[in-house]
């Protein structure tokens, strides 16, 4: 699914995000990506996302190099990647039902695909009763959970989060890491960035630790396999 092979990103005017981070998350894995605030972890998701290239090594996803991608071939690739951020970047002019259509809209969809998929995607987040909503008069739970929402709309096999509980209480935190859980159970690769170590330790699952850009723990090669299958 996921390879990094001695992968460094330098950014303009000299600074290292990532040094030589090497790792491979397996088709159906679910991982978080632990560490320091600025030790790397946006930046290896930005990487994996086609957000930003690498500037020495090699990002694989699903055996294709994602170094040497045209850019045409960008979005097609994202059709596959469902990718949640911190503060949601929801669109407070439309209902939660607009938003979370959005990727769907945009690739053409027949109108009553696109009502079966998002109320199935509302319904799976426990929002379908808000679908008439704004997203302004949501907690800021339900509004996390419209961002995910919107990022499994589209079926994706690939599942990115950044911090997506770093504006939560700890209860709220809970109930947004256990949907992350249910993609995975059904075969979604899930890779979360998270600071939330409690949290994670409660989870159980294998995790890649930054500092300073560099891979300083790998759980990965030592996870144990999960039973995947599909959500309709």
């Amino acid at each position: 699914m996921i390879e990094f092979h001695n992968v460094t990103k330098r950014y303009e005017g000299g600074f290292e995000a990532l040094s030589n981070v090497s790792l491979q998350l397996t088709d159906g894995q679910m991982a978080f990506i632990t560490g320091h605030s600025g030790a790397g972890k946006s930046t290896l998701l930005k990487i994996i996302a086609l957000i930003e290239k690498p500037t020495r090594g090699q990002a694989l996803l699903n055996r294709i190099n994602l170094n040497t991608l045209s850019r045409h071939r960008v979005p097609y690739i994202r059709r596959n990647i469902g990718i949640i951020f911190q503060d949601h970047q929801l669109l407070f002019d439309r209902p939660v039902f607009d938003n979370v259509a959005l990727p769907l809209s945009i690739q053409g969809y027949r109108p009553q695909e696109i009502a079966k998929r998002t109320r199935a995607a509302l319904d799976k987040v426990g929002l379908l009763h808000k679908e008439k909503s704004m997203p302004i008069t949501l907690s800021g739970g339900e509004q996390q959970r419209v961002g995910i929402a919107r990022a499994v709309v589209h079926k994706p096999m690939l599942l990115l989060a950044d911090e997506p509980t770093g504006n939560l209480d700890p209860a709220l935190s809970r109930e947004i890491m256990k949907i992350f859980v249910e993609f995975n159970q059904v075969g979604v690769t899930v890779l979360v960035a998270s600071h939330d170590l409690d949290l994670i330790d409660e989870l159980d699952k294998p995790r890649i630790t930054l500092n300073r850009g560099q891979l300083i723990l790998n759980d990965l090669d030592q996870s144990q396999e999960e039973d995947g299958g599909g959500w309709q």
